[in-house]
């Protein structure tokens, strides 16, 4: 089959033309912004990406149009593309077709945590040695890759909520048909997308229902918009967990131990095994408990699944250390909603000595430009002592207003240039610094490791 992916760049889309590579397709693609990690990535599987989104990239001898949702009508491809007899379809509907039918599909939701959860599921998996396949919105270390065909019937799959194409308004994971569900948490999110929170919730439900009598579902106990999801009926087997719940079937407790965590796991009340890893908060303890769980349905001996945990080396963004440079280290995290701030500021804090906490924020999704979370943007940021915000052209609010109450922690700045120059005057040996976005943030991660590595040895 000759498949041709318009968005091939984003991560979904990149991993499906991977998966779509690795079952023997021949693939292409266009996109608008084509720069590394996703261009190399896709250059070294051999698959031709052209610049931009025009009609005479959908040659007559192409099979089947794979539509990411950055395409919307209107476009001119999309108008030529209706206008021909090509077949097409979306992301999530070519990836159940052709990758995830006859497979056991291991589905990892919710509005934080995915990625890791994802990944350490797929993890697991590996290291029991069941060989999945995997498609994971991030870089787990482990493997190197955001995607992987696999070599059984096991898949991993991160099972995004957000909507999937033009002609297709559900949200992506209702495709997915999961046998071993997990849903991390519920909030409100994608304002461009919801009206609000029941609607959200209207889509997990959806995702429920088609998850067979004979899965699972692993839900956070602990959290109160999974309790609303579930009384509107549930037809499956469901498992809690929870670092805070002890009445949960996983529980985790944590403990610092050196530069990671020491996590003591309770099944139905009965202690059954520690593990010493090298992530850091309660909220990755949950992850942990819910790969933990998904593995164990999929048939993975618990004790397997710890040891597991004990050699997983982390995701791209997620709370990574970039290093440490004259005595301050540098993490960058995806975190982009206050709920996802506050876990990673006070995973630092759980970590730390007398050092201080500098907080590094650029408001880049959707949700946070438009200002939704604005109000509680504040309360998530004052965990850290410093805290430096990119004031970017497009928000459609005021920084300095909204976070007003973090008083003489607060710097705004209006270019990355500025920031940057701050956080050099600023920073001091000793600290930690927290880089968080969804974003690129202007290459400011890689701009600001750079400086400080020369200073260091200087």
């Amino acid at each position: 089959m000759r498949v041709h992916i318009l968005g091939i760049c984003g991560t979904f889309m990149g991993g499906v033309a991977a998966l779509a590579k690795a079952a023997g397709h021949r693939v292409s693609g266009s996109d608008e912004n084509i720069y590394p990690p996703m261009s190399d990535l896709l250059d070294n599987l051999d698959i031709p990406v052209r610049q931009g989104y025009h009609p005479e990239h959908l040659d007559n001898d192409i099979d089947c149009v794979v539509v990411g949702n950055v395409m919307s009508r209107g476009r001119e491809v999309v108008e030529a593309l209706l206008n021909s007899s090509l077949p097409f379809c979306s992301g999530p509907q070519w990836l159940a077709e052709n990758v995830l039918r006859d497979r056991w599909v291991l589905a990892v939701a919710g509005t934080h945590g995915k990625t890791t959860t994802s990944s350490l599921l797929a993890w697991i998996l590996e290291h029991a040695g069941l060989e999945p396949g995997f498609l994971i919105g991030g870089v787990p270390a482990n493997f190197g890759a955001s995607a992987r065909f696999g070599a059984s019937e096991y898949f991993v799959v991160e099972a995004d909520e957000y909507d999937t194409a033009f002609f297709d308004k559900r949200a992506k994971f209702v495709h997915y048909c999961p046998r071993t569900l997990a849903i991390n948490n519920i909030e409100f999110d994608h304002a461009d997308i919801y009206d609000d929170l029941d609607s959200i919730l209207r889509q997990f439900h959806h995702l429920i229902r088609t998850v067979p009598g004979r899965g699972l579902v692993a839900v956070n106990g602990a959290d109160a918009n999974i309790g609303r999801l579930l009384e509107q009926g549930v037809w499956t087997p469901v498992e809690t967990f929870s670092a805070e719940d002890r009445e949960a079937t996983w529980f985790g407790a944590q403990v610092p131990a050196g530069p990671g965590t020491a996590i003591t796991v309770h099944r139905l009340g009965e202690h059954i095994g520690d593990v010493n890893w090298s992530l850091l908060g309660r909220h990755n303890v949950e992850n942990a408990l819910a790969a933990v769980c998904c593995a164990v349905h999929a048939g993975v001996p618990v004790s397997t699944a710890l040891e597991a945990l004990s050699t997983f080396k982390g995701v791209k963004r997620r709370l990574e250390m970039r290093g440490s440079f004259g005595g301050i280290s540098l993490y960058e995290d995806f975190a982009h909603h206050p709920t996802a701030i506050r876990a990673t500021l006070a995973a630092l804090h759980d970590a730390r000595s007398a050092s201080r906490i500098i907080a590094v924020f650029e408001p880049a999704s959707n949700s946070m430009r438009m200002g939704v979370h604005r109000s509680n943007l504040s309360g998530a940021l004052s965990g850290a002592d410093r805290v430096f915000v990119l004031a970017r052209d497009d928000l459609a609010w005021d920084v300095e207003t909204e976070l007003a109450d973090l008083g003489a922690k607060l710097v705004v700045a209006q270019s990355v240039d500025r920031l940057h120059a701050g956080l050099l005057e600023e920073l001091r040996q000793g600290d930690r610094v927290a880089v968080m976005s969804n974003g690129g943030f202007q290459g400011l991660p890689g701009r600001l490791e750079k400086s400080l590595r020369q200073r260091a040895h200087a």
